[in-house]
């Protein structure tokens, strides 16, 4: 057996953040952070998947192209035949450009991991994907509200094609009918019917409504079919799109535009409020105004509307090809080492991703409001 000297540092120590036992000490212990960060983005990040999202590579922007209908017409005997008279189909495009890169970021000291009775990157790196999945959301449900009172890019004389839908919850003039169940139950069911109007497809259907509305509207459709018998006990309280009314999936989120706020807003009732008292406690996050992109943010370099344009929107209901999302950096992770670990004592670990939404097809968003008439939520400003 080989002896130690008691002056000479041990060669045979264990490290297990070492990879093949060289190297970085701390090399493999990146991979756990790596996972808790995407676990925190997936498990709060819902619109990613209910929209078209593509990768771009080697560009700044994404084009998408429509093409309109064309007519059908008898064949006349003898004459030849080079195309339809009218030039159709009729063709546009629309293009979604990659916003600035989205961060979030902390910087762990040493220090503080060695006196932590608990494992601190991994809280720190859950919350990093929670703030980068809300904005992902956020980005991408101002952009189908967008697009619910857009006009479709197809404009040629008689082969127009449908664009978006507003459909007013109630027939009040107070926010307030935002959470009537039977009102939002008949809400879904016009949508529905104007989709299939517009000729979008049944498949790939969802509504997103905020926790309020979601959890009064299962209270009224629990026991009228209206759920997957499959899905029994707590399934219904989760929001996942078990609850189903003509065809559309209902998920719960607070991430969309409310009367101007994220997910929910507190307050007497009025036009523009639904008039619930605040419990107390809320914190900062709840309840935050939408940014006013003109002068509270930069770096985006796509059109997402402005707070006031919000202030009577109360749901979404849309199809896949509503809104497109472009990524050009998906959710991924970075921490600094080595010599600025050593000069710091401590690293930076650090969240990102580069995306960019817009609205694709217009006749597959639906805007709910409450409070207001539609067409007289701000759609002279988009």
């Amino acid at each position: 057996m080989a002896h130690q000297n008691a002056n000479e540092p041990l060669a045979d120590l264990t490290r297990p953040g070492q990879s093949n036992s060289t190297g970085d000490a701390r090399a493999l212990y990146l991979k756990l952070f790596s996972g808790e960060m995407f676990k925190g983005f997936q498990h709060n990040a819902i619109a990613r998947d209910l929209v078209m999202k593509r990768t771009l590579t080697n560009g700044k922007s994404l084009q998408f192209i429509y093409t309109g209908r064309t007519t059908a017409e008898y064949h006349t005997p003898g004459n030849s035949i080079l195309g339809n008279s009218d030039g159709a189909p009729p063709v546009a495009e629309k293009t979604i450009t990659v916003d600035d890169l989205l961060i979030s970021s902390a910087f762990v000291y040493n220090l503080d991991e060695t006196l932590a009775h608990y494992d601190l990157r991994s809280e720190i790196s859950r919350k990093i994907g929670y703030a980068l999945a809300e904005k992902y959301d956020r980005l991408i449900f101002r952009a189908i509200t967008r697009g619910a009172r857009a006009a479709h890019p197809i404009t040629k004389a008689n082969f127009v094609e449908p664009g978006g839908t507003q459909i007013r919850v109630g027939t009040n003039n107070q926010a307030s009918d935002a959470y009537v169940p039977a009102s939002l139950v008949n809400a879904f069911y016009d949508a529905a019917a104007a989709l299939d109007e517009k000729g979008v497809s049944s498949e790939g259907r969802v509504g997103v409504l905020n926790p309020r509305q979601y959890y009064e509207l299962i209270q009224q459709v629990g026991d009228n079919g209206l759920i997957n018998r499959d899905e029994q006990g707590t399934a219904r309280q989760r929001g996942n799109g078990i609850v189903e009314i003509a065809g559309i999936k209902i998920y719960k989120s607070m991430n969309i535009p409310f009367f101007s706020q994220y997910g929910t807003k507190y307050g007497s009732a009025s036009a523009t409020n639904p008039g619930v008292t605040d419990p107390g406690n809320s914190g900062s996050f709840v309840s935050a105004a939408v940014e006013d992109a003109a002068t509270d943010v930069t770096g985006i370099n796509n059109e997402y509307g402005e707070e006031t344009e919000f202030a009577n929107s109360c749901g979404l209901i849309f199809q896949r090809e509503g809104a497109g999302c472009v990524e050009a950096i998906g959710p991924s992770v970075q921490i600094t080492s080595g010599d600025v670990s050593v000069i710091y004592q401590g690293d930076v670990i650090l969240g990102r991703l580069a995306m960019g939404a817009d609205y694709v097809n217009p006749a597959a968003c639906v805007e709910l409001i409450a409070g207001a008439a539609t067409g007289s939520s701000g759609n002279a400003a988009f």
